[in-house]
């Protein structure tokens, strides 16, 4: 696979110095390369863009609807190619796959039925001065670079995509170089619709690739989503242009258990929060603080329900969870395992990368785990869960709230009062109550603290693609 790279609306090869080795992470083997965009290459992705920006603006928000409900489509009738690709190269159960895909094609539904509702280009502000009228327009921002992650390809850059093209906008879309074979179906889908040449470009590579697209001048918006330390030189790119970012980031999540909580049905939501995505996501829940007086039989049964879980390759087995994506995050889980030895850590379950061909490890729990403790406060992004128990509401909220980051948490409580006033109290971006991570595009998805800059979904994710202008006339 040479020709990797859209831009302009044509399929070309890439000229970079980076040859990328895509992996099915079940096996440790790649089942497909190609090569890298060169900077030149994302200068010419840039300039397309550029060039497509002024038509594609002005064209009508029912238009830009159309093709966004084209998207979804498509989307669809790609269905099983899509799911198959996932869980070969992220290594996704069919489940997880399948869910991915629908929350895509959700996503372009929704920014193609918000596209239909924006207001009027001009909408009349009343002054109290008088001799003189305001008017003010939502316009799109401009060029927008999008850098996505591998953890969830086509799902993050649908939730930038979808409402960039809503917006207006035209865009450049780096994917991950460990997943970069799934956002070309965005490319195909964008030729099969008649999309103007250069309102979609798309660009693989490396460090080189992505550095290019940050630092390049002709960008008028980053939009990141990625570890903190990368999203530290996003930011830095970005201050030096003076342009605004959308930066999700890391997590350290808590979920907060209390001992009126059913311990079945806490131990579900415990699972799904760690072990989803094998723990690969921002928003894991790895932090577990459960109340003293459901504690040990809680553990007892989480213990249980974690070596049960079947773990294996999706293609050929039916499987709770799948392997690590890469061989690098197989690595980094396997290295907090020794850590977690080295600082006595009690587990128990897991603690092991598994013995056999593919990037396995054991879903993990460790108990009583101090909060000095490298697996407390570093995120590990992995099926590693560690817990420590608490007394009060207040110990717990003090417990959950420190930490550097605040993207998500979750609150198990049969009293509802108690697990609202809770979730209020919680510094973070999003709250569950007594439910596993379910995400809708109508709510907002970013956090507070490390954990990033701006919100996507909902309508904050529309208008982190506009920009106000007012229009002030004197009358006299």
């Amino acid at each position: 696979m040479t020709t990797s790279h859209y831009i302009a609306g044509r399929w070309v090869e890439g000229q970079g110095s980076d040859c990328i080795s895509v992996n099915d992470p079940a096996l440790g083997q790649p089942f497909a390369e190609l090569m890298a965009a060169s900077v030149a290459q994302v200068d010419q992705a840039v300039t397309a863009a550029r060039g497509a920006l002024p038509a594609w603006k002005n064209t009508s928000a029912s238009e830009r609807a159309t093709y966004l409900r084209g998207f979804a489509e498509q989307l669809g009738q790609r269905r099983e190619a899509l799911i198959t690709l996932q869980m070969r190269n992220n290594g996704k159960p069919r489940h997880e796959a399948e869910i991915d895909l629908d929350d895509a094609i959700t996503t372009f539904s929704y920014y193609a039925e918000l596209a239909e509702q924006l207001p009027s280009k001009n909408r009349d502000v009343p002054l109290a001065a008088p001799g003189f009228t305001a008017r003010t327009r939502l316009e799109p921002v401009g060029v927008v670079g999008l850098i996505v992650p591998w953890n969830f390809p086509l799902v993050t850059s649908a939730w930038k995509l979808a409402p960039a093209l809503a917006a207006g906008c035209t865009v450049v879309l780096k994917p991950s170089e460990v997943t970069p074979l799934i956002e070309q179906a965005y490319g195909q889908i964008a030729d099969a619709l008649g999309l103007p040449a250069g309102v979609l470009n798309i660009v693989n590579g490396k460090a080189e690739t992505g550095a290019a697209l940050s630092n390049h001048n002709g960008l008028d918006k980053l939009s990141f989503t990625g570890s903190n330390s990368v999203g530290s030189q996003v930011m830095r790119s970005a201050s030096a242009q003076c342009r605004p970012v959308t930066l999700e980031l890391g997590g350290k999540s808590a979920i907060v258990v209390f001992d009126d909580c059913d311990v079945d049905q806490a131990v579900e939501w415990i699972v799904a929060g760690i072990t989803w995505n094998a723990g690969q996501m921002c928003s894991a829940t790895s932090r577990l603080l459960v109340q003293d007086g459901i504690a040990d039989a809680l553990l007892t049964r989480l213990q249980a329900a974690l070596e049960n879980l079947r773990v294996g390759n999706p293609l050929t087995e039916e499987v709770d969870m799948g392997p690590l994506t890469s061989q690098a995050q197989w690595l980094k889980v396997a290295s907090y395992f020794a850590t977690a030895r080295e600082e006595g850590l009690q587990c128990l379950a897991g603690g092991k990368a598994l013995d056999r061909d593919g990037w396995f490890v054991s879903p993990t729990l460790y108990a009583d785990v101090p909060k000095d403790s490298r697996l407390w406060t570093e995120e590990i992004f992995g099926p590693v869960l560690c817990a420590r128990r608490f007394a009060t509401e207040e110990q717990a909220i003090a417990e959950a709230n420190d930490s550097r980051f605040g993207l998500v948490a979750t609150v198990c409580s049969a009293d509802l009062e108690r697990a609202e006033r809770v979730a209020d109290a919680l510094e973070v971006g999003h709250v569950w109550i007594n439910s596993v991570q379910a995400v809708f595009v109508e709510t907002s998805w970013g956090g507070t603290k490390g954990s990033g800059i701006g919100r996507e979904l909902g309508p904050w994710g529309l208008s982190a693609y506009q920009s106000v202008k007012h229009v002030t006339r004197c009358l006299g």
